[in-house]
C-alpha cells in the first residue's frame, strides 16, 4: 500500500519537470506571436488602400522640351497602363509566380520553405545563389522600402509583407507586383515593359515574350533585350524550364515556344540632344531643390539649329577624329550643343567636359589685354624672331612679314607680335584678361601662354566670344529657361539680368574690328557666310586641336576638332574643318535673323585722343611733347629734354615751372612708373617697334 502511495506521488512530481520546460519555450513563442499579430495588425492598418496603391508612382518623371515645346526626352519611370488582374495574360501570371515565388498561393507573405533552401544553396555553394524573398517581400521593398541589404529593412519588409497578406487578396497582390515591379529601361509594370521592349500592350502577351518579361526581374539592366539579346534569350529559356517544372506550362508548350520569333522594339535613337540634356539636367538640383513631383522643363535648345549643328560636325569632322559645338544666343541661351561625332558609341560631352589647348584662339585675351593698355589696331608692329625668357616662338611656315599693322598680326595669326604684345601688358593681365571671360581652369603666366598653351573648355571660349559680341558685357550660358509641373505651375524661371562690363566699349569694338579681319581677309576666311562674321582661328602642335570661334546676328559659336587621345590629325587647322563647320551652322543658324552690323568704330577715350583731334583744345604753348627715348620736352626747346624726375619748364623761357608731376610724369620707357586716374600709361617701347612722338598733354595750369 505504502508503495503504491508513493508511486503515485512521485508521477505527478516527473510531469512538472517535462511540462516546465515546454512552458518555458511555448510562452514565450505565444507572447511573441501575440505580439507579431498585433505588431501585423497595427502595420496593416495603416497601409493604404489598394486604390491609393494603384495610383501612387514610384520616382519622379521629367519631361524635356526644347524652346518651341516639342518633347526632346521623357526621364524617369514609365508605368504604362495599369491592368487589373482578369486583364493581366495567365502565362505572364504564371511565368512570375514560377521564376520568382512558386510558393505564392500557399504563405502568409514569408515562406520559411524558402528561406531554408536559400540557406541550403548559400551553404553548398559558399555563396548566396538564391533569394527567399516572396512576391509580397518584393512588393513591400518596391513600394515602401529600398534595397539596401541590412538586418533593420529585411526585418522591415518581413513585417510589411505580413501586413499586405492580412490585409489584400493574393490577386490584389500580385496585381500590385505585375504593375509596379521594375523591368529595366525605366518601365515599371508589364505594361511598360512590353511596349518598351516588344512595342504592344501587355495584353496580348505571348509565352515568349512573358517569359523574357519575367526574366528581367533578376536583373534588370543585364538582361535587358535591347542591352543584350543573347542573355535575354538565354535568361528566357531557364523561365520556361522552370514553368514545366513547376506544371505551369506542358512539355509541348516548352517545346513550342520558339524565343528565336520575338520582335524586339527597335529603341529610341540616342542623338545629339542628349549631349546638351545631360549637362542641362544636372541643374535641376539647384534650380528646383528637393523637389519629386513629375515636372516639365523647358530649355532653350532650338531643334532646327541642333539639326544643323549635327549636319555641320558629321560632314566636316576629319575621319577617326572627333567634334564638338556651343551655339549661344545673345543672352547665353545655348542654342546647340554638340558633345560629340555620336552619343551612342561616347556619351562623353566633349562642348562641356573636355579641355584642351586652343591655340592662336587664345590671343583673344592677348589682344584684349593690349587694346585695354593703349594698343590699336591700326597701331604699327613688326612681325620678326623675338626671344622672350629662351622662349622663341615662330611664325607658321617660319615666314616674316616685317612692318605691320596690329590689325594685319591679328589677322594673319602672327606668333611673334601675340609674343611681343603679351610681354608689353604683361603676362598676368592676359591671364587676369582671361579669367575676366570666364575662364577658369588653370592659367599659367609663362611667355609661351600667349599662344595658348593652357587647357580650356569649349562653352568657356564660347562665352568669351560671346561677350565680345556683348559689347564688352559678362554673358551667362543657361540652358534651362523655366520647370513648371505637368499642371502648369511654374517652380523656375530663367531671370533676365544685366551683364556687368568687363570693358570698355572702345576695347570691345577694337577686338571686334581685329575679329572681323581675321574673317574677312585672314586665317578664317572659310568661316564666311555672306553677311558680316567676326571670329578667330586656333589651331595646336601638330594639328592636334583645332577651333574656331565667332559670332553673327547675335548668334556665337565655337567648334572643336580633334582626337580624344590627343594624337595628330592630317590636315587638321582651325581655317579649315572647324571653320568650314562653323559656316554651315551658322548659315542655318541665322538665316531668319536681320544682318547686323558690327560697332568697330573706336571711341578712345580722351587721354588717348590723337594730337591732331586736341590741336584746337587750347594755346598749342601750353603744351610739351616727349621725345623718341619718352622723355619730355619744353615747347620752342627741343634741344634740352627734361630728364626722369625733373618738372616740367616754363615755356617762356626754358626755365623748369613751379607745376610738379605734370603731363607724361617724367618715365622713361620701361620705367614701370605709376600712373594716376586720368595719366596716359608709361610708354614701353623695349619689345616693339620704333616709338612714335608721344601724344601731346596739357601741361597743368
Amino acid at each position: 500500500m505504502a508503495s503504491s502511495r508513493q508511486s503515485r506521488g512521485k508521477a505527478p512530481s516527473r510531469w512538472r519537470w517535462v511540462k516546465r520546460p515546454v512552458l518555458w519555450v511555448l510562452l514565450p513563442l505565444l507572447l511573441l506571436a501575440g505580439a507579431l499579430a498585433v505588431a501585423v495588425s497595427l502595420e496593416a492598418s495603416s497601409l493604404p488602400s489598394f486604390a491609393d496603391l494603384k495610383s501612387s508612382q514610384n520616382g519622379q518623371t521629367i519631361v524635356v522640351r526644347a524652346r518651341d515645346g516639342t518633347q526632346l526626352v521623357s526621364l524617369g519611370p514609365s508605368f504604362g497602363r495599369w491592368l487589373t488582374y482578369e486583364q493581366i495574360p495567365g502565362v505572364m501570371k504564371d511565368a512570375i509566380i514560377s521564376t520568382e515565388d512558386r510558393r505564392f498561393r500557399h504563405h502568409i507573405g514569408i515562406d520559411p520553405l524558402g528561406v531554408a533552401r536559400s540557406v541550403g544553396v548559400r551553404v553548398r555553394s559558399g555563396h548566396w545563389r538564391q533569394g527567399g524573398s516572396t512576391i509580397t517581400q518584393q512588393l513591400a521593398r518596391t513600394v515602401f522600402l529600398n534595397n539596401k541589404r541590412t538586418f533593420d529593412r529585411k526585418s522591415r519588409e518581413a513585417l510589411l509583407a505580413l501586413a499586405l497578406e492580412w490585409r489584400f487578396s493574393k490577386d490584389q497582390i500580385l496585381e500590385l507586383y505585375l504593375n509596379k515591379v521594375y523591368f529595366g529601361g525605366g518601365a515599371y509594370g508589364i505594361d511598360a515593359a512590353s511596349r518598351k521592349f516588344f512595342g504592344h500592350s501587355a495584353t496580348t502577351l505571348s509565352l515568349p515574350e512573358a517569359a523574357i518579361i519575367a526574366g528581367l526581374v533578376k536583373a534588370p539592366s543585364h538582361f535587358s533585350p535591347t542591352a543584350d539579346a543573347k542573355a535575354a534569350v538565354d535568361r528566357a529559356q531557364v523561365v520556361l524550364k522552370v514553368m514545366n517544372e513547376t506544371g505551369a506550362i506542358t512539355a509541348e508548350q516548352l517545346s513550342s515556344a520558339n524565343l528565336d520569333t520575338v520582335r524586339i522594339a527597335p529603341e529610341a535613337s540616342q542623338n545629339s540632344v542628349r549631349y546638351f540634356t545631360d549637362w542641362a539636367l544636372p541643374q535641376l538640383d539647384q534650380l528646383v531643390p528637393d523637389n519629386t513631383e513629375p515636372i516639365e522643363v523647358w530649355t532653350t535648345l532650338d531643334l532646327h539649329m541642333q539639326t544643323a549643328a549635327t549636319a555641320a560636325i558629321l560632314a566636316n569632322a576629319p575621319k577617326g577624329a572627333q567634334g564638338a559645338l556651343v551655339s549661344l544666343d545673345r543672352d547665353g541661351a545655348v542654342l546647340a550643343m554638340i558633345g560629340g561625332t555620336d552619343y551612342v558609341t561616347s556619351n562623353y560631352n566633349r562642348a562641356t567636359n573636355a579641355v584642351r589647348q586652343p591655340g592662336s584662339a587664345w590671343k583673344l585675351f592677348v589682344y584684349l589685354a593690349a587694346l585695354e593698355s593703349g594698343v590699336k589696331p591700326g597701331d604699327p608692329v613688326t612681325d620678326a624672331p623675338i626671344t622672350i625668357d629662351g622662349w622663341s616662338p615662330r611664325d607658321s611656315g617660319g615666314h616674316y612679314a616685317g612692318q605691320i599693322d596690329v590689325r594685319t598680326a591679328f589677322a594673319y595669326s602672327k606668333n611673334t607680335v601675340a609674343a611681343q604684345l603679351g610681354q608689353k601688358v604683361g603676362f598676368d593681365a592676359v591671364a587676369a584678361m582671361a579669367r575676366r571671360f570666364g575662364i577658369s581652369t588653370p592659367v599659367s603666366t609663362n611667355p609661351a601662354m600667349v599662344l595658348g598653351s593652357n587647357d580650356v573648355r569649349l562653352i568657356e571660349m564660347a562665352r568669351a566670344f560671346a561677350e565680345v559680341s556683348a559689347r564688352g558685357t559678362s554673358v551667362e550660358p543657361y540652358g534651362i529657361s523655366k520647370v513648371v509641373t505637368t499642371d502648369g505651375r511654374v517652380l523656375y524661371e530663367h531671370p533676365a539680368t544685366q551683364g556687368q562690363t568687363l570693358v570698355a566699349p572702345f576695347v570691345a569694338a577694337g577686338i571686334t574690328d581685329l575679329l572681323q579681319t581675321a574673317v574677312n581677309i585672314g586665317t578664317g576666311r572659310a568661316a564666311q557666310i555672306g553677311r558680316p562674321v567676326a571670329g578667330k582661328t586656333g589651331t595646336t602642335t601638330s594639328n592636334k586641336d583645332g577651333w574656331f570661334l565667332g559670332f553673327s546676328s547675335g548668334i556665337t559659336t565655337g567648334v572643336w576638332m580633334g582626337r580624344d587621345d590627343a594624337r595628330p590629325v592630317g590636315g587638321l587647322q582651325g581655317g579649315t574643318a572647324p571653320a568650314r563647320a562653323f559656316a554651315q551652322y551658322m548659315t542655318a543658324a541665322v538665316a531668319n535673323r536681320p544682318v547686323e552690323q558690327f560697332e568697330t568704330q573706336v571711341t578712345l577715350p580722351e587721354w588717348q585722343l590723337e594730337p591732331d583731334d586736341q590741336a584746337n583744345q587750347g594755346d598749342p604753348n601750353s603744351y610739351f611733347y616727349g621725345d623718341e627715348h619718352g622723355n619730355l620736352v619744353a615747347p620752342g626747346d627741343t634741344s634740352a629734354p627734361i630728364g626722369p624726375g625733373e618738372p616740367p619748364r616754363d615755356p617762356a623761357d626754358g626755365r623748369v615751372s613751379d607745376t610738379q608731376g605734370g603731363g607724361m610724369g617724367g618715365g622713361g620707357a620701361g620705367a614701370g612708373n605709376d600712373t594716376g586716374p586720368g595719366d596716359p600709361p608709361a610708354a614701353a617701347n623695349d619689345d616693339g617697334p620704333p616709338a612714335q612722338p608721344a601724344p601731346r598733354q596739357r601741361r597743368p595750369q
